[in-house]
């Protein structure tokens, strides 16, 4: 018979994670994780399947993650910037209306503020709101409709019009554009978006956009993305996303017409909870909770924690025109032994792009595998440009030859002395 500490000790590891993706702070979530070793072990005695251990084990990490949210939830501990994403507000006029926001809600009376918090940002239903406060659901009903009216009536900006929701249409070739560097410290922003996908992982959310390969910048594939729902994984709240790809013919696609993601954004941090698609009449799901296979393909921070939305340059990479040090690229993990993604703001940069000209903060990201990507973020959060770049090896025995050989003409720039070479460019209806 397999022990408690054998079984307890392979599926510590996903327990981490499950607890570390519901509490986004450190030290409560370690807390939770001890209560919920306490709780396995004491009652281990009466798991009678000891095959079962695992989802047995998530099924009490579950119920503790729980009881944390509600204890918080009654002693009114809310924060004001966590609320500030979950009312619904678009902050299309900038980090300045994010502020408004904050004044707001500190407007309002703790019950309010309590209520709002469970509804839109723990995403409980009415029903369950009731069982956590231990209230009856009419007086739930009243005091949510309450706490809405008087936050719209003391919040100064009216609500943002959706304005024309037909598909606009992406040129066959993107016209040239031009990116200069600014003398300037990188600004703050807010950046929401699944890094590289150009959609906030929020009800309501849609975009499109399209991949031009390079240097010849012809149209190579159209996504268009929406958000289609709430969803749980594994008790961890997110929404899901339906991707429906256009490939144009592209040799380096999938094939697959369409994709259904799992993602969350929290007032900390935006990722990836998994993916779902169909491929040879055969279903794949892929969560966070599958180790090693999910975290090459889709993770990103300290505990997989995602990328953080508050954007600041860290020092860790530092760029020089298309000369690049990147300060930590040797570092690995220490749980995996693997080298982690790298990211960081490295300046400020004017982008002229479609008639237009934006003030953007340059976020790049340092892969592990040999990619290197830069996208190009205005005051607002939006995504302007993105840009992927190959190191001169990758993927050298799938093309059998060196990217500079393949992409003669193509820009390159140096990272830690290895050359990487400029493959294509995206860019979304954001900027059309």
């Amino acid at each position: 018979m397999d022990s408690f500490e054998s079984l307890f000790a392979n599926c510590r590891n996903a327990l981490e994670r499950f607890v570390r993706f519901k509490i986004s702070d450190p030290q409560d979530a370690d807390e939770v994780i001890q209560d919920v070793s306490m709780a396995a072990y004491r009652g281990f005695s009466t798991l009678a399947d000891k095959a079962a251990f695992r989802p047995w084990l998530i099924g009490i990490a579950r119920n503790k993650c729980n009881d944390y949210f509600r204890q918080k939830s009654r002693s009114a501990e809310i924060s004001l910037s966590t609320l500030e994403n979950s009312i619904g507000v678009r902050y299309s006029y900038g980090l300045g209306e994010a502020g408004v926001v904050r004044e707001t809600l500190r407007e309002l009376a703790e019950k309010d503020r309590q209520i709002l918090w469970l509804y839109f940002w723990q995403e409980y239903s009415q029903d369950e709101i009731a069982r956590v406060l231990r209230l009856p659901l009419g007086t739930v009903k009243s005091r949510l409709h309450y706490a809405k009216k008087k936050f719209k009536e003391k919040y100064p900006y009216p609500p943002v019009s959706k304005g024309d929701t037909t598909m606009k249409k992406f040129p066959e070739k993107l016209p040239e554009y031009k990116i200069a560097r600014l003398e300037k410290e990188p600004f703050a922003v807010k950046f929401e978006e699944l890094t590289g996908w150009f959609i906030i992982p929020r009800l309501g959310e849609k975009t499109s956009w399209a991949a031009y390969d390079c240097p010849d910048r012809h149209l190579t594939e159209i996504e268009s993305s929406e958000v289609i729902g709430k969803i749980a994984i594994h008790g961890v709240e997110g929404v899901e996303i339906r991707t429906l790809t256009d490939d144009k013919g592209n040799e380096y696609c999938d094939g697959l017409p369409e994709h259904i993601y799992y993602a969350q954004l929290t007032d900390t941090h935006c990722r990836w909870l998994g993916e779902s698609y169909v491929k040879n009449g055969v279903k794949h799901l892929l969560t966070f909770l599958d180790g090693d296979e999910f975290i090459e393909e889709w993770g990103f921070g300290e505990d997989n924690a995602g990328m953080p939305v508050a954007l600041k340059p860290a020092g860790d990479i530092v760029r020089d025109g298309d000369i690049v040090t990147a300060v930590k690229l040797q570092q690995t993990s220490a749980e995996s032994g693997r080298r982690n993604t790298l990211a960081d703001v490295v300046g400020t940069y004017q982008v002229t792009l479609m008639g237009k000209t934006y003030e953007t903060v340059c976020l790049m990201m340092i892969y592990p595998d040999g990619a290197m990507t830069e996208q190009y973020i205005d005051k607002t959060g939006r995504t302007v440009l993105w840009r992927r770049f190959n190191r001169n090896d990758w993927a050298f025995g799938r093309y059998q030859q060196t990217w500079t050989a393949k992409l003669p003409q193509s820009e390159t720039v140096t990272i830690n002395g290895e050359t990487f070479v400029h493959w294509y460019d995206c860019i979304s209806d954001y900027v059309l």
